[in-house]
């Protein structure tokens, strides 16, 4: 069995393989040079290569650069029907990954270790896999999710992105599939549910945590959303 998460590092020398489990591998700093089923290239920190079992690949990388490897009996169906072999990963994993790291280096304890990896799995089964983002829509998409309070112009994001407007606009779309004003709905109103439901907090807060200012737009907005008030959602 398999079935594990590390922390690991690589050469700078290129080194070629193949096993006989499954292996993602989600950068924490720096990058992996990989080359694995037809795709040769970089895997940066927000993103996830898929090495399926049987598949030769090479890699190298620079010596401090660490990343988390997970072995494993089986994949989540999302991923081993996926033509995708590097993705984006959420916001979300990204935090897990870092308490991972953190706990795999302050202790051995076996029972902790299972638990995080099959909230792992989980929270890969839940992942779309989502074609490797263009590196400034990246950076806008990173911008939104740490920025959700915040006014979230076109204008904006397409400065992060050091795009004009109407070319943000047009790459955006493609890259991810919403418009960029229906991703930052999207990321706002799953999160107001999640506060209404794993907190206390009054519905000002809530909605001055997803980024409105005014209760009866964001009320009209979550209500809109979900087909169900917000006052009716919290406890």
């Amino acid at each position: 069995m398999q079935n594990t998460l590390s922390i690991r590092s690589y050469s700078r020398n290129k080194i070629g393989h193949s096993h006989s489990y499954h292996q993602l591998v989600l950068p924490l700093r720096g990058v992996i040079n990989i080359d694995v089923e037809g795709y040769t290239g970089k895997v940066t920190p927000s993103e996830c290569v898929i090495i399926k079992k049987g598949n030769m690949h090479h890699f190298t990388a620079d010596a401090q650069a660490r990343f988390v490897v997970a072995d494993m009996d089986e994949l989540p169906d999302n991923l081993l029907l996926s033509d995708t072999i590097v993705f984006s990963i959420s916001h979300t994993l990204q935090r897990f990954l870092s308490f991972v790291e953190v706990q795999l280096e302050h202790q051995v304890n076996k029972a902790l270790e299972q638990i995080s990896y099959r909230m792992f799995f989980e929270l890969m089964h839940q992942q779309a896999s989502l074609k490797q983002l263009n590196n400034r829509i990246r950076l806008a998409v990173e911008f939104i999710e740490s920025h959700i309070t915040e006014d979230l112009v076109i204008c904006r994001l397409a400065s992060v992105s050091c795009l004009s407007p109407t070319q943000f606009k047009k790459l955006f779309k493609e890259q991810v599939g919403l418009t960029a004003a229906q991703y930052v709905t999207k990321l706002r109103m799953e999160k107001a549910q999640a506060l209404l439901i794993h907190t206390d907090y009054p519905l000002q807060i809530v909605a001055e945590q997803v980024g409105y200012a005014d209760l009866s737009a964001f009320s009209r907005r979550f209500s809109q959303y979900f087909g169900l008030s917000p006052s009716k959602v919290s406890h």
